[in-house]
């Protein structure tokens, strides 16, 4: 609802409201911020107001979907037009008694499995291929669960998201505590990558909050293209699991996660340096 459309006598009990403030103010000493704002310029804070309360009335989800899918969903990742088209396959294959929050339990199972994988992996490398198999099925959960809601028009946005991004944090929080534990990883370098996933998880959603724009994937890399070389690395642990060079022996996966720590560094500098200016000239303020 736009301020011009609230009721004369609505906007004038307002304007009544913020005489009597301004004149209580007159006999205080202090003034707070919004005080001096209202002082400057009242109508602003009027429109303000109202659109607030105007907001509250009207609860999210009752809003017009137009206004729901604004958000614009950016996934450019190397795999993502051959994977787009293998889940609307399964989709429409998938059957009527499986529901999206029964993939997305799948997904959180099979993670908390990799985990489990990768500890008992420190009795038995042969574990590792547990692990793969549990990526394979996270990923069927994970990115299942969301086509499946679109492909049957049963869209929940808010929830949706919600414990879509709740369930990755809990999972990502299971797949590195396991690797700290497996001996195959040092747990600083783990605990290192879970606080990257996490900031740049940050960097996402309020990216999508205030710019509209959902990332799933960064520099062509998304959750396909972690969980594939994720399972490489645990074959070439299979096989080789130290790494020589200069005459230095190190862990291979420690070699690997200090990468892939620099390179989510990098990224989630470049992207707050760059959504920070974006919304800077989006919201310069005029002279």
């Amino acid at each position: 609802m736009h301020p011009e459309d609230v009721p004369e006598k609505t906007r004038h009990e307002f304007r009544e409201q913020k005489i009597i403030q301004g004149d209580n103010m007159a006999s205080d000493g202090s003034k707070t911020m919004t005080e001096l704002c209202e002082q400057v310029n009242p109508p602003i804070l009027l429109e303000i107001e109202i659109e607030m309360k105007t907001r509250r009335a009207r609860p999210f989800g009752e809003m017009p979907i137009e206004a729901q899918n604004e958000m614009r969903r950016v996934q450019d990742s190397w795999s993502a037009a051959g994977e787009k088209r293998a889940l609307v396959w399964l989709a429409a294959r998938t059957p009527s008694s499986i529901s999206p929050d029964h993939l997305t339990a799948l997904g959180l199972a099979a993670q908390f499995g990799a985990g489990a994988c990768y500890a008992l992996a420190a009795w038995s490398r042969y574990w590792l291929l547990g692990v793969i198999a549990c990526l394979a099925l996270n990923w069927l959960g994970d990115s299942l669960d969301g086509t499946l809601a679109r492909a049957r028009q049963r869209l929940r946005p808010r929830y949706g998201f919600y414990l879509d991004h709740m369930v990755d944090s809990f999972g990502a929080l299971a797949l590195m505590g396991g690797l700290a534990w497996s001996g195959y990883m040092h747990p600083w370098i783990a605990m290192g990558l879970l606080v990257a996933f996490l900031m740049l998880s940050i960097q996402t959603y309020l990216a999508t909050y205030t710019l509209g724009e959902f990332r799933l994937s960064f520099w062509r890399f998304g959750p396909t293209e972690l969980r594939i070389l994720l399972a490489v690395g645990n074959l070439a642990l299979l096989w080789k699991p130290m790494f020589h060079f200069l005459g230095g022996e190190y862990r291979l996966f420690d070699v690997g996660g200090a990468i892939g720590l620099a390179g989510m560094g990098l990224m989630l500098m470049v992207f707050t340096i760059e959504n920070t200016g974006r919304l800077y000239r989006e919201e310069r303020i005029t002279q």
